[in-house]
This record gives structure tokens, C-alpha cells and sequence, in this order.
């Protein structure tokens, strides 16, 4: 079966997302709101298969602290007003190099280009699917 989404009319965080699945439909919404914030390098995995910790990680860059911050409240936002949730566990905002928002299903890591290079968290789960950000996004 295949998914479907409503194509975006604007670029708000509060783009509606439509989905199969609880997690999908978290994971959507994550993608979303780092891109209204002109996020970099959006890597949006689907560790199901492979962890027993979510079924998706989504990877990507904030390039100073401000952002790293800005787009962590933006995920919050977005997944409050579409999914109904709020983070299971934040860490790291304060300090704003890398963000980590746990939705159990979705986990969000927002980092600056600096963390993401050392820790390379695309390598290590290098054998889990990468989901197109097009595909994902209905661009």
C-alpha cells in the first residue's frame, strides 16, 4: 500500500502530515519542522529492522548553537500540533551542540557540524534504511 500525504501549501511548522503509522507520522513530522528551520544534511533512518530502541532516528545539523536550539523547539512544536506528543526524554539543550528529543518510536538528534563529524551517527547505523527527505517530505 502505498503512502500518501497532502501537499504542503506553505513552509509553517505546522505542516500537516498524514500517515499509516504512529511512528511514520512522527517521524514525518520531525523532517518537517527541521526543515521550516533550514536544517542541513536532514538523514531521516529506519533503524526498525536493526534496534530495538526506535523504529526511526532522524540526523541532521544546526550550524550554531542558536539553530541547534531553534530547530530542537521547532521539533517540539510540530510533533505537539500534529501527533499530539511530547518528548519522552530531552537532553542537551542547554548546551546546544547536539540535542537529543526521544519520542520512543522517533528519535531526534540535532547537532553541529563538529558532533556530527566525531560521533558519524550515519556510519554506525549505516545498515539501516535511509529514507529519501523528497519522498518524505511530498516535495
Amino acid at each position: 500500500m502505498t503512502e500518501r500525504r497532502s501537499t504542503p501549501t506553505d513552509r509553517s511548522p505546522e505542516r500537516a502530515v498524514t500517515d499509516l503509522t504512529p511512528s511514520r507520522q512522527l517521524i514525518e513530522a520531525i523532517a518537517i519542522a527541521a526543515d521550516d528551520r533550514q536544517a542541513g544534511d536532514i538523514a531521516i533512518l529506519d533503524v526498525s529492522n536493526v534496534s530495538y530502541l526506535a523504529d526511526y532516528f532522524a540526523i541532521v545539523t544546526g550550524f550554531s548553537k542558536a539553530q541547534v536550539r531553534a530547530i530542537a523547539d521547532a521539533i517540539e512544536k510540530q510533533v505537539a500540533a500534529q501527533c499530539g506528543q511530547n518528548p519522552l526524554r530531552v537532553e542537551g539543550k542547554t548546551e546546544g551542540s547536539w540535542v537529543v528529543l526521544d519520542y520512543g518510536d522517533a528519535i531526534a538528534h540535532i547537532m553541529l557540524p563538529s558532533e556530527r563529524e566525531f560521533y558519524s551517527l550515519e556510519a554506525f547505523w549505516g545498515h539501516a534504511e535511509r529514507l529519501e527527505l523528497p519522498v518524505l517530505l511530498g516535495d
